[in-house]
């Protein structure tokens, strides 16, 4: 019988890495490669359009298993991550340990108590706990540092009285006093920091399945931290609380074993992923540092990152919330694919208001639809051998350890922030970042592109509660030092969407279309999604025959803005006659476009133009002075 098997490889010649760019190069007639496909990402590295196999080659990515040193493909041969929600325990703990019972039911998996340390009493933690099967579940706690040793004392008490092998338990004492002193501008010195935490870690150390040193960078995610900026100052944070407990006389092997890494899930997929995978690889790298001769193996084991991954608050937003839906989604996807050890979904609503049981029951389902539909758990690593994430990880890993290093040459982490240096560095990031987000060049679905034309929400924003206002600790000291910046993305756009709403009268923009169909067309709704973005009233048309017939129109219309979308050549003829029949009337005039004769159209006086180079922001704020005072 002949041999029918085909081999479709021989058949098609191998072709080079060259031979591919080659080609794209002669299909870009003429245009650079690098300036038209290499993206400069904001981390500060260059992402090429395409990569193969031979770019695995020298990758430290690629060498280890699952659950093997250097961990940066897990920590762990399974998937299988912890679900969290938050509940503020502050003022009942009867109220607190109902709903943990409540969500227990409901696929939750991990619990964090918020709670105050005036009420920290043993009655309390039993009444809180009071029906948790604390060997079935993760419990993490978030108190004062001054009070976490106490909390310590009374677990190991309450636990022990219930029969429980507190060896198997697991949880969290979120103790981090670099926390406090980033959001509260508590300062500290040195030695009271190292205090706190030291004392945290040996009242806990029949606890030795419980983190009880919090490396909390998600407040750096939430101040708009990229990816690797968050990485880096993380590592150095995490260093530092081993530098402090390996000196304070704790062993390295249980110093490393006591820190949980509490960091934010920016909106960039991939990135995110990479960021996580390259986070564990260095993290080894940094506990390895630590060694000495007789907990080598110990030390090895204690070198796993574990991370509690959060969601991100800064590109949340208050119009359009359901759109955070997605956002959290894709966030959660990245980091669970990343091999995270417990994520928490911020709830869609958190911006404006309390969230409501709906949002609460949403976020919960965002994973469990991950693990029981789409299976994440059950595959380990899938990033791994992608050529794209692969090379992503390697490129983070090197920019978060160069960051890393000088943030270590300048004093290290306690030190930046005892001297101000993080919040300065976070606060002209943040600056650059909100000047993207004017711009377009960042975009947010339903704030700064493509709002809700219609959508009203003065009415749905509610002042949220403050959680532990009433622990001492949280005030300001004398020596206080700066804080970080905290904001949202989107907040500009909302107090002008907002400042709008609140307005006598609802500024009306009208579209007066004339002139060449496909430019008409696209600039009309080009200005449409543009003026909805300050909540303004946009009307389209079909178009019109004269300049005359269109203001008629508008006038008809009550519009307090016309804008005259054409093409540009049109624009010499068109705009001085519009400008001409409006001239000393009170309707705000606006070229859609920036026409090759627009000096000759300011000339005129003609000063409004919207185009894809403008400051979104800023020109929508001179639009509002503009109309609003009327």
């Amino acid at each position: 019988m002949a041999d029918n098997k085909v081999n479709m490889l021989a058949d098609f010649a191998p072709v080079s890495k060259q031979a591919w760019k080659d080609k794209i190069i002669a299909d870009l007639k003429g245009a650079d490669f690098d300036k038209k496909l290499v993206w400069r990402t904001p981390e500060g590295f260059n992402v090429q359009p395409f990569y193969r196999r031979e770019d695995l080659k020298g990758l430290k990515t690629t060498v280890s298993a699952p659950g093997q040193f250097p961990y940066v493909r897990g920590t762990r041969t399974n998937n299988e991550w912890a679900i969290r929600q938050n509940i503020c325990a502050c003022k009942n703990a009867r109220k607190a340990n109902a709903k943990a019972l409540e969500v227990l039911n409901k696929g939750i998996t991990s619990l964090g108590f918020c709670l105050d340390k005036n009420k920290l009493t043993y009655n309390f933690i039993k009444t809180l706990l009071n029906g948790v099967y604390a060997p079935a579940v993760a419990i993490n706690f978030s108190i004062c540092a001054c009070a976490a040793p106490k909390l310590a004392n009374i677990l190991v008490r309450y636990y022990g009285r219930m029969g429980y092998d507190t060896k198997g338990l697991i949880g969290s004492i979120n103790v981090d006093p670099i926390k406090n002193m980033l959001l509260k501008g508590k300062a500290l010195t040195r030695e009271q920091v190292s205090q706190k935490i030291a004392e945290t870690v040996k009242a806990a150390k029949s606890l030795p399945g419980y983190r009880v040193v919090g490396v909390n960078s998600v407040i750096l995610n939430n101040s708009g931290a990229y990816a690797a900026q968050e990485l880096a100052y993380a590592l150095a944070w995490g260093a530092e609380y081993m530098t402090m407990m390996t000196e304070a006389g704790i062993p390295n092997y249980r110093a490393a074993n006591a820190i949980r890494f509490n960091m934010g899930i920016g909106g960039n997929y991939f990135m995110e992923i990479a960021k996580f995978r390259a986070g564990r690889l260095l993290w080894a790298k940094i506990v390895e540092a630590y060694k000495d001769p007789i907990f080598t193996t110990a030390l090895r084991n204690a070198a796993k990152m574990n991370v509690s991954a959060e969601t991100s608050r800064f590109n949340m937003t208050v119009f359009d919330a359901y759109v955070n839906l997605l956002r959290t989604q894709t966030e959660t996807m990245s980091a669970a694919l990343a091999g995270v050890d417990e994520i928490t979904v911020t709830p869609f609503d958190v911006t404006y208001e309390e969230p409501t049981e709906f949002s609460e029951r949403i976020a919960r389902n965002q994973q469990l639809l991950l693990k029981e539909e789409a299976h994440f758990d059950k595959v380990v690593d899938p990033a791994a051998g992608s050529y794209y994430l692969e090379n992503l990880t390697a490129s983070i890993a090197a920019e978060a350890w160069k960051q890393f290093l000088d943030i270590q040459e300048r004093g290290g982490m306690y030190q930046l922030v005892s001297e101000g240096k993080v919040q300065e560095h976070m606060a002209a990031n943040l600056k650059a970042r909100l000047a993207d987000v004017a711009k377009r060049k960042e975009v947010l679905l339903g704030s700064n592109q493509f709002p809700n034309f219609t959508e009203k929400a003065g009415k749905k924003i509610k002042q949220p509660k403050a959680i532990n206002a009433a622990c001492s600790c949280n005030k300001p000291a004398e020596g206080s030092i700066n804080t970080l910046p905290v904001a949202r993305a989107a907040e500009e756009f909302e107090q002008l969407r907002l400042e709008t709403e609140g307005a006598k009268k609802q500024p009306v923009a009208f579209m007066l279309t004339i002139g060449n169909l496909a430019m008409r067309i696209a600039r009309a709704q080009f200005s449409c999604n543009f003026l909805a973005c300050a909540g303004y009233k946009v009307i389209d048309n079909n178009g019109f025959a004269t300049i005359a017939e269109g203001i008629k129109a508008a006038r008809k219309a009550k519009a307090d803005i016309i804008v005259l979308c054409s093409s540009d050549d049109e624009y010499a003829d068109l705009a001085p006659k519009a400008w001409k029949k409006l001239q000393g009337k009170k309707e705000l005039f606006i070229v859609a476009g920036a026409p090759a004769c627009m000096e000759d159209l300011q000339k005129l006086g003609i000063t409004n133009f919207i185009h894809v180079r403008c400051n979104v922001l800023d020109t929508l704020k001179s639009f509002n002075q503009q109309l609003l005072k009327r």
